[in-house]
């Protein structure tokens, strides 16, 4: 494929419904813990017994185990590879990273194999992309940069000369990028063994307001007939036909009671699944941990690390609706301040295991 190819795709691409994931969710019990997360924190400094029967309680948002004998992965985080970081400004970031990644291993050796159910590998995969050239397995986490780290993914396997050339259609739909699932056992374990695993990770409330003003408060093919029509017919009472016959207009409460809801009128999607059911931190383990927080720092390391061309930087561009503000804490507390605090509550109680996992502070709720 040509190196000066400019990606592009029809506007009219409705989104697939690939992205719609059929997983139930039973009610929670409604539980709160107090933990101190800044990023240098010891694990050890968080009471275990806390953590582990809240773990125990959580019926729906299990950290699921594969058998041993059959998934024969490495149980310790390798050291990274950090032979080709030559310039000293890292050192900063590369003390936060090896902390993100102890931390992560460290709560997963502790907490990760409660649940015994099996998980089918196949599965367990499904959302991580495949480099080959610089060895690189990325999972895919909606809302927190995904799109410009697939277009960062596609110049370094040689399908674009630039990030910028190629549009969020391409990216998206353009199946230009391998997934993990579509290679055979051996060479999934061999990739899994071999090459670096990178995931990247967004404050769970942030990610959440995100794709919500994203799939709702912009005109939407796919998510407002497929979602928006069963939220507010379930949701809203008294919606007028046209709300009904569209699906546009969803209000942020409503979607909030449709993701809190153990009897959903329409599935889970990726945009707003919990990290640890799409990338599964611990069963994979990951040697790069970065977040969207520290997004371009992060990756451009990361792209250092890896050997990279020098001229190639993690793109900073917002990838749609430009000229919206970005989601950041203001505009959270914004969106939650409709929401009682029993809703609030269980939102943070869905995703509690990000917040775990990756360290992030505990909202004040």
């Amino acid at each position: 494929m040509s190196q000066n190819t400019k990606f592009h795709m029809p506007e009219d691409q409705k989104e697939k419904r690939e992205n719609l994931l059929n997983s139930e969710r039973p009610t929670r019990d409604l539980t709160k813990i107090s933990l101190s997360q800044a990023e240098d924190q010891a694990l050890s400094k968080v009471t275990g017994s806390s953590i582990s029967k809240l773990v125990e309680k959580h019926q729906g948002t299990k950290i699921l185990s594969m058998k041993s004998s059959e998934m024969n992965w490495p149980l310790d985080i390798r050291p990274l590879n950090k032979s080709l970081v030559k310039d000293n400004k890292w050192k900063k970031t590369d003390e936060t990273q090896e902390k993100r990644r102890s931390f992560l291993q460290e709560f997963c050796r502790k907490y990760g194999a409660v649940s015994h159910r099996q998980s089918h590998l196949f599965h367990v995969v499904s959302r991580i992309y495949v480099e080959d050239k610089h060895k690189i397995l990325y999972c895919e986490v909606p809302k927190a940069g995904c799109s410009n780290w697939k277009r960062v993914l596609m110049v370094l396997n040689g399908l674009a000369s630039s990030a910028y050339n190629i549009s969020h259609d391409a990216v998206h739909y353009g199946k230009h990028l391998k997934k993990l699932d579509s290679f055979d056992l051996k060479e999934i374990y061999t990739r899994l063994n071999t090459y670096t695993k990178a995931v990247f990770v967004r404050d769970p409330m942030e990610r959440l307001v995100s794709a919500f003003r994203d799939k709702f408060e912009h005109p939407n093919s796919y998510y407002h007939p497929v979602f928006g029509k069963a939220i507010i017919k379930k949701y809203r009472p008294n919606a007028c036909e046209e709300t009904l016959n569209n699906g546009s207009g969803v209000k942020f409460k409503e979607f909030i009671h449709y993701l809190l809801d153990a009897h959903r009128p329409v599935g889970m999607d990726i945009h707003w699944e919990k990290v640890s059911k799409l990338c599964y931190p611990c069963l994979i383990n990951y040697d790069f941990v970065g977040k969207f927080e520290t997004l371009e720092e992060d990756a451009n390391y990361f792209l250092q690390m890896i050997g990279a061309p020098k001229e190639l930087k993690f793109p900073n561009f917002k990838d749609r609706h430009s000229s919206d503000e970005r989601t950041n804490a203001q505009v959270v507390k914004h969106y939650l301040k409709d929401l009682s605090r029993t809703e609030k509550q269980l939102i943070y109680d869905f995703y509690y295991l990000d917040y775990l996992m990756f360290n992030y502070t505990t909202p004040f709720l």
